[in-house]
């Protein structure tokens, strides 16, 4: 919970008693290695903050085939914000690469903290536009890059990441298949 705490508090002041609100909003929840934290077709009810592991956005085109767009590591939030917002079905999957932690908010809760904490909204919008950033940053090089060097520059930006993650699901946020991938890192180790 202190992760999150710190977290909260690179965005805005929250005195003890909101830090004690918040606490007491939040569940704990495990989630095993390649299971759904959410799934395609349903409406996101809650919202995560990964304290432990790194999860996969994920969907699967329309030959079938899985595509992961991007992973997310500990120490931040997990939901899909325009399912969640709109009450909408989610369109893509929301799967643990590894063995997970988070502390779980439900959407009343965060009604709650909104309504009781008058910050709560600019803070979260604050958080909102962080990943917003970050994912347009880890997404648009991409497209003018080879292979070789989008496998690089992931390994260079996500070295933490990169032993942690299956290289099948590498393979797949690279747009490369896995056999490519074992390619390029065997040229890359000479």
């Amino acid at each position: 919970m202190e992760n999150l705490i710190q977290y909260l508090l690179q965005f805005a002041h929250l005195n003890q008693q909101q830090i004690d609100l918040v606490k007491s909003k939040g569940t704990f929840r495990e989630i095993k290695m390649d299971k759904y934290f959410q799934e395609a077709g349903k409406i996101p009810r809650e919202v995560g903050f990964l304290t432990d592991g790194i999860v996969r956005i994920c969907y699967y085109n329309n030959k079938g085939d899985e595509i992961t767009k991007y992973f997310i590591d500990e120490n931040n939030f997990i939901v899909d914000i325009n399912s969640y917002n709109q009450n909408i079905p989610s369109s893509g999957y929301i799967q643990a690469v590894t063995d997970c932690k988070f502390v779980m908010f439900s959407k009343d809760a965060m009604r709650e903290l909104s309504m009781t904490i008058l910050i709560w909204d600019e803070l979260i919008n604050k958080i909102i536009n962080k990943a917003l950033i970050e994912k347009v940053n880890k997404i648009s090089p991409m497209l003018a890059e080879d292979a070789t060097e989008r496998y690089r520059n992931f390994f260079t930006k996500f070295p933490a990441l990169a032993n942690r993650i299956p290289l099948s699901y590498l393979a797949s946020y690279l747009g490369i298949t896995q056999s490519s991938l074992s390619r390029i890192r065997k040229n890359i180790s000479r």
